[in-house]
């Protein structure tokens, strides 16, 4: 696969962050529970980023979902900026933006407007998928055209000249500014639950996010694919990777046990069309059913779940199984005590310096 072809300019985009041997961060999709209001559902997202802020966690990034009802992440470039602002230190990002959603040169406005509000503290996650369903795809993107186009490496590289403002000679665009101008960019990096996104990393020099969390049965394979084939560009020297990975730790086994009967009872309406987010109330009446007893036995090895040091071991033998750099915790519960109780207990594990 050949590289996109245009250079950066600042070698600002591969921030590293300083941070334990293993940093944690955080993905959050802004679960909105039946009954809950959409500004409690946020409140609830900016108090954890202040949690893990707080705890030491190196990122807090929001995903890109649209026409879901249990979700509030339709604007994740607006959260970023919400949340950027309620925290210190934590960088905040996407994870990311669905670039064949959007113009490239608007993604570069977004993200440069947010590296001046808050410089040294952005990442912007790139994803190919439209985060959604087909329909809700085309009103999106508003022609058949563009919901079929398969030119995401020349979108990728357009966005890449906007931010760094480095054009090829000629290039059509090469007078195009994506303002405000600001002497930093965001961290850019590569998202993926299949192979693709991993090579396209790889081939381009930039940072391979795997959502181990979709697909815990192609990650390891695609990261090791990924580290074999990177070749050094603007965007990264050497080969780095990051796993998200359901995690949530508990001295409580009940609690435990919940998280993982939620991800699972959430999966299913989602695959039946319901967009809603299940009630703890609900997690647990789903408990006691008989598709649960069907069901637990298949989350091993895709829900981290348990004490902490269980979490903690598992975690880490999946990082080093993959070659990760860091774990980013994905942690969907209505459950939101134990999901900031989680985020302690796990910080203490892996050893996290409080900001």
């Amino acid at each position: 696969m050949a590289g996109i072809g245009i250079p950066t300019g600042r070698a600002t985009l591969a921030t590293v962050v300083s941070a334990p041997a293993l940093p944690l961060s955080l993905l959050d999709f802004v679960d909105v529970p039946a009954g809950v209001p959409a500004p409690q559902a946020i409140e609830r997202t900016v108090r954890t980023a202040q949690t893990a802020d707080r705890l030491g966690y190196a990122r807090f990034w929001i995903s890109e979902h649209h026409s879901f009802a249990g979700l509030a992440s339709s604007s994740p470039e607006i959260l970023i900026s919400h949340i950027a602002g309620a925290t210190s230190g934590i960088r905040v990002g996407a994870a990311g933006i669905m670039l064949p959603n959007h113009s490239p040169l608007k993604v570069a406005e977004w993200f440069k407007t947010l590296e001046m509000l808050h410089p040294g503290r952005i990442d912007l996650g790139l994803g190919r998928a439209p985060g959604t369903d087909q329909l809700t795809a085309f009103a999106l993107r508003r022609s058949r055209e563009a919901l079929t186009a398969d030119d995401f490496p020349q979108q990728a590289a357009e966005l890449i000249a906007f931010l760094t403002d480095t054009w090829p000679d000629g290039h059509p665009f090469e007078a195009v500014k994506a303002t405000p101008v600001v002497e930093t960019q965001p961290e850019l990096l590569m998202l993926g639950s299949s192979g693709w996104g991993s090579s396209f990393a790889a081939a381009n020099g930039m940072t391979t996010v795997f959502a181990h969390h979709m697909s815990p049965e192609l990650a390891v394979a695609a990261l090791r694919a990924y580290r074999e084939n990177f070749v050094p560009s603007d965007l990264g020297s050497e080969p780095r990777v990051i796993v998200s990975a359901l995690a949530l730790a508990s001295e409580d086994p009940e609690v435990a046990e919940e998280f993982r009967a939620g991800w699972a009872l959430g999966m299913r309406r989602i695959r039946s069309g319901d967009t809603t987010r299940p009630t703890l109330e609900e997690v647990r009446a789903f408990r006691r059913s008989d598709e649960w007893a069907r069901l637990a036995p298949s989350l091993a090895g895709r829900v981290f779940a348990g004490r902490p040091d269980e979490v903690r071991e598992g975690l880490t033998a999946l990082a080093k199984e993959a070659g990760a750099d860091e774990l980013t915790l994905v942690c969907p519960t209505p459950d939101h005590d134990a999901k900031l109780r989680s985020l302690e207990l796990l910080a203490g594990e892996f050893g996290l310096s409080p900001r």
